[in-house]
């Protein structure tokens, strides 16, 4: 044993004696400071005149050469050496001079007492966002997915200004890593390099961040995603002050859509599966989807984090939601995503929409709900990230959700702002709406090229579509129709011309079947109330479904009167209805007749005139009846109409 193996032995510890009474009360420490380097310190994190704890690493005739940490090393020169040493003893250095060649030069010190203090490696941390190939970086972030594949394992890393893939090899289809976990913090250094025609970091080290150093990294990652995820500074496209609140609502959803998308979650989409519907969901897909090409490394993250399902019913179903979970479980266990973020639209603000919320939070899965079907907060905002709807401002659904949803797409991704000019305007004819603002959207539209009745074919074609997509995204197909995210405009010119006059082919077919079976009265009120057995005298299974039948029957009796209109449209089990001049408030008849009917089971809502109920089949009866005396009970009020917007 050398000399100063023994003598050494304090090195790694505080060898100082126990404090005496005053150090005890907290007199200052004045003793010398050796620095314990980790293994992954680097010459940054070292500096000259300080003391290191080193080990010798190698003797040479002129001195020997000593290890500080795995990757800083250095000659101590004989006429620096106090004593002699072997390969592998322990010793105190002083760092004294660091040559123009990078050779590092210290002194061997003689310390009788001293404290040590250890020093983590502090490395200089490059930006997602501009990362090269060739680059050799080091990427402090949090961990949003880790997917095992047959070979490496992938893990997606996200800072404030991106996320990137890194393939860390352990051996073919092992987990390298198994330590760290989805949204842990870490530094992962390595090479980047581009693998089919994305970023890609090869790992040479990936670490957890120590538990005080987490939180501090959390902390700046937070920050920093809260201040990208800010939206544009952008006015509405047309001036409309009861739109204003709304708008300042949408900010906010905005703000949280955007700092989803930093934070690597997916999105996931329901939408009703009509044309106010389409013309809430597309934009905004368009808008989160470019926004994930600009944040994601890998060109093809917006088809694995971006998923856009339409919806039948008025609600979130059970079956809907069923399938919803079941999806994001297995990304979650398959690809080691985080589970996803759902987004409500023209959608999700009723009372039937809770089961299904519950269902979601068992899992804590983040939901924001766009619509304008009148709601029941009370019900549904403990269950909400964020609701968006403009009866909760004292608006009503002339607001479409299309209109809301444009607005919202342009404070996602401004860029998108000349595609989007018709949209409100084909969301507003779509579903009837009578907004004072609806002369300016049209405008607007015809400014950008499209006249009242391309407005009207668009809407027609978006339905037609929606119902023989049923439960499929159609992606492709319906931006051609709308004329969003659609590269062949004579494509979308003659898409509509096809769609549109294919379903108003269907629906003359289908008003022809049941004209002559149409039931007539006249209510106490003075208003027209027009019924007819869908399942006995219309055409099934086929355009238009039951909710337009009802309504293109009910458009024809409104031009024909002129008068205040009620149109019910059933079947076995439900019923469709539409009124023009009549305050029905659908909502509060459902819970009504609840009351009144308990065993009917019924269920439904919609707007205050159009809705829709379920019931059960063998009280069909009763519940229409009882529906029909609530209706001759109702306010007139002529400036209430689900009929067009515009008048031929």
């Amino acid at each position: 044993m050398s000399e100063n193996t023994a003598g050494d032995s304090g090195t790694r510890g505080d060898s100082s004696p126990e404090p005496d009474a005053d150090a005890a009360e907290g007199a200052a420490d004045d003793r010398p400071t050796v620095y314990d380097l980790a293994p992954d310190c680097t010459l940054e994190d070292a500096e000259v005149d300080e003391l290191y704890h080193a080990e010798v690493n190698g003797i040479v005739d002129y001195g020997i050469f000593v290890d500080v940490s795995d990757a800083l090393s250095g000659l101590v020169h004989e006429s620096n050496l106090d004593g002699t040493y072997a390969v592998g003893d322990r010793l105190v250095v002083r760092l004294t001079e660091v040559k123009e060649n990078g050779d590092v030069a210290f002194d061997d010190e003689d310390l009788d007492d001293y404290r040590t203090e250890t020093v983590a490696h502090e490395p200089t941390v490059s930006r997602v966002r501009g990362l090269a190939p060739g680059d050799e970086v080091t990427i402090e972030g949090e961990v949003v997915q880790a997917k095992q594949t047959g070979g490496p394992t992938i893990f997606a890393v996200a800072d404030a200004s991106g996320v990137v893939s890194c393939a860390a090899f352990e051996e073919a289809g092992v987990r390298a890593y198994p330590e760290v976990e989805v949204s842990d913090m870490v530094h992962v250094s390595g090479t980047i390099e581009t693998r089919e025609n994305a970023l890609q970091l090869e790992v040479d080290s990936l670490k957890r961040l120590p538990e005080e150093r987490a939180i501090e990294a959390r902390e700046r990652f937070e920050a920093a995603l809260d201040e990208r995820a800010e939206p544009a500074d952008l006015d509405p496209l047309v001036e409309w002050e009861a739109f204003e609140p709304i708008h300042d609502d949408l900010r906010e959803l905005a703000r949280l859509l955007r700092r989803t998308v930093l934070s690597g979650r997916p999105i996931r989409v329901r939408h009703h599966a009509d044309g106010d519907g389409m013309c809430a969901a597309i934009p905004v897909q368009l808008a989160l989807e470019n926004f994930v090409r600009d944040v994601h490394e890998d060109p093809d993250a917006a088809r694995h984090l971006f998923k856009r399902l339409p919806s039948k019913a008025p609600y979130y179903e059970m079956e809907d939601v069923t399938r919803d979970l079941n999806f994001a479980l297995e990304g979650r266990a398959r690809h080691g995503q985080k589970l996803p973020f759902l987004l409500m639209l023209d959608n999700g603000s009723t009372e039937e929409d809770v089961p299904a919320y519950e269902n979601l939070a068992h899992y804590d899965i983040p939901i924001a709900a766009v619509d304008h079907h009148h709601p029941d907060p009370e019900a549904v905002e403990p269950l909400l990230d964020a609701h968006v709807n403009p009866y909760l401002h004292d608006e009503d659904y002339r607001v479409t959700t299309g209109m809301m949803c444009v607005e919202l797409a342009r404070l996602i991704d401004p860029s998108i702002t000349d595609e989007l000019e018709h949209v409100p305007a084909v969301a507003g004819l779509s579903d009837r709406s009578k907004a004072e603002a609806m002369d300016d959207y049209v405008a607007l539209a015809e400014e950008a090229g499209y006249d009242e009745s391309d407005l009207l074919d668009i809407g027609e074609a978006l339905d037609y579509a929606a119902h023989w997509l049923r439960y499929s995204e159609g992606k492709t197909l319906v931006n051609d129709a709308l004329n969003v995210g659609c590269e062949d405009g004579d494509r979308h010119e003659e898409l509509v011309e096809f769609l549109s006059e294919r379903a108003d082919r269907d629906v003359q077919r289908q008003l022809d079947a049941v004209d002559d079976h149409v039931d007539h009265e006249r209510l106490a009120s003075g208003a027209h109330l027009y019924r007819i057995d869908l399942d006995e005298y219309a055409h099934r299974f086929t355009y238009p479904a039951p909710g337009k039948t009802t309504g293109e029957l009910h458009d024809t009796r409104v031009k024909e009167t002129g008068d205040p209109v009620i149109t019910i449209g059933y079947g076995p089990d439900f019923c469709v209805l539409r009124s023009d001049g009549v305050r029905l408030d659908i909502p509060n008849m459902v819970t009504e007749l609840n009351e009144e009917l308990p065993e009917a089971g019924v269920s439904g809502g919609g707007h205050l005139v159009v809705g829709s109920i379920k019931f059960v089949k063998g009280r069909r009866s009763a519940v229409i009846e009882t529906l029909v005396e609530k209706m001759a009970e109702a306010e007139i009020d002529e400036a209430l109409s689900s009929t067009a917007a515009i008048d031929d």
